[in-house]
């Protein structure tokens, strides 16, 4: 019977977050099958260890594990994807004076946006959609990355900067695609 009564409290808590979980898992990923075995390995290791959570934020504890799960997978089937960072040097993005929510609004071109956020750096990425898609804050975040708040927000200003870069040169009046 308590085994019952685990399993129906795992999916209480747990199963609700089931959209947030695999978007998160797809974004980083960037692929919908990958994806879906990241948040497999995720949803089993979150049941092994549901005996360990006591309450509190489900939501952030449970993407938490995802994001754990997708970075050991990224570093066993895409270890070179995990060592692209960010260099100011190469990736320099001049400022323009739309800013990337004006042109999101004014150009709804949802592919070219998801081809805009997929060319992320996997650390941007993973900010921009936790944040902008997930509607998690800044401190949920660096306690899920575990890194400073500061480096959240550098992160989450480098990846809107080098997406206004990226769509802004896609949605410019006059230019063609």
């Amino acid at each position: 019977m308590e085994n019952q009564d685990e399993q129906a409290r795992f999916e209480e808590t747990i199963m609700p977050h089931l959209d947030a979980v695999y978007n998160l898992a797809r974004w980083l990923t960037r692929d919908e099958h990958d994806a879906q075995d990241v948040v497999q390995d995720a949803f089993l290791r979150a049941f092994k260890f549901f005996g360990g959570f006591h309450g509190g934020n489900s939501r952030s504890w449970l993407l938490s594990i995802v994001r754990n799960t997708t970075y050991t997978w990224l570093q066993k089937n895409r270890k070179r994807e995990l060592a692209t960072v960010f260099d100011e040097e190469i990736h320099d993005i001049e400022d323009t004076s739309s800013n990337p929510e004006m042109l999101l609004l004014k150009n709804s071109d949802h592919q070219e946006i998801m081809r805009a956020v997929e060319q992320l750096p996997v650390e941007f990425r993973e900010v921009m959609i936790l944040r902008e898609l997930e509607g998690m804050s800044y401190k949920e975040i660096a306690e899920m990355a575990d890194v400073p708040i500061g480096t959240v927000m550098s992160r989450l200003a480098r990846a809107r900067k080098q997406l206004q870069q990226t769509l802004g040169q896609r949605f410019q009046p006059g230019v063609s695609k």
